[in-house]
């Protein structure tokens, strides 16, 4: 734009100087003051055009895996933006989610920038006003997650997932992104990534390091050993539960893990033994349980003396 912009300055100015000089009448000479053969001063040269603004040109750009040939063929977010020359920031000229974009773009640098999920790779690039053809690198792979508790997988609408990069010694270093749903592609990087695993929303959590390998989908299935239990307050076993009952469930050394209120709640639970509290009409009752993996069952508390 700037090489545009001066020359369109130039332009106007000539066309109006040599406007200038085709329009007004020409007069008789006056004999020279500085004596005889010697030319008075005038524009005796002939008018020079402007230089010729160089003109857009087509930029067609592709991006691949590391060590790979074929094309990336979805995912991919371009951004190319204009060297200013100047210092200062770099302006986005223009941008495309096309597996393979073509710009068309005036003579001078730019930089290009593709993006594959949360990996990224960039390149100078610049244009003469010919078309260009480039192809851009990235280091990356994907994650495809699910979860399942020994042989039975869990419906993904009871799972989320966060991914984590260590650092140093701690595994939860940075987050990348949580509330990744199952069999959600999230594209990385390539490098080593902590994933943690939630069932439900109480302490059944997995935990894995895994690899993202340059170009490939790594697949990995979170094993969960937890159980889903239904709490319930009844006057004898096998009765009708109590509605508006509040229930707390405990660690045996007294930690709150899930509080829920309700004639039969649904809880997740990490395999382990718990303490059931159960709070109605003023009255609580407790009882101990144990969750095994695999086996969803019904907790009842008995409301003893009701």
């Amino acid at each position: 734009m700037g090489r545009g912009s001066a020359g369109c300055t130039i332009i106007a100015s000539a066309v109006s100087l040599a406007a200038l000089l085709t329009a007004a009448p020409v007069a008789a000479q006056a004999p020279s003051p500085f004596g005889p053969g010697l030319p008075s001063p005038g524009v005796t040269g002939p008018m020079l055009p402007p230089p010729a603004a160089e003109g857009e040109a087509d930029l067609t750009l592709s991006a691949v895996f590391v060590g790979a040939n074929g094309p990336i063929r979805s995912g991919l977010t371009w951004r190319i933006y204009g060297e200013n020359g100047d210092g200062t920031r770099p302006a986005i000229v223009a941008r495309s989610n096309d597996p393979a974009p073509t710009f068309k773009l005036a003579a001078g640098a730019y930089v290009a920038t593709v993006t594959y999920g949360y990996a990224s790779a960039s390149k100078r690039i610049t244009m003469a006003g010919t078309a260009n053809t480039d192809q851009l690198r990235v280091a990356a792979g994907a994650l495809k997650l699910s979860g399942a508790v020994g042989d039975q997988k869990i419906p993904g609408n009871q799972l989320g997932f966060s991914v984590y990069v260590p650092i140093g010694t701690n595994s939860e270093g940075r987050l990348v992104r949580s509330g990744i749903k199952a069999g959600e592609i999230v594209r990385l990087p390539e490098g080593t990534y902590h994933v943690v695993s939630s069932y439900g929303d109480s302490n059944a959590i997995q935990r894995a390091d895994l690899r993202v390998e340059n170009g490939k989908v790594t697949d990995a299935t979170m094993n969960h050993r937890a159980a889903t239990v239904t709490l319930k307050l009844v006057a004898a076993p096998g009765s009708e539960a109590f509605a508006g009952t509040a229930f707390s469930v405990l660690t045996p050394g007294g930690d709150t893990i899930r509080e829920a209120i309700g004639a039969f709640p649904s809880v997740t639970l990490a395999e382990g033994d718990y303490v059931l509290i159960a709070r109605h009409d003023g009255q609580v009752f407790t009882r101990e349980f144990k969750v095994e993996s695999g086996m969803d069952r019904d907790i009842e508390v008995v409301a003893k003396g009701s």
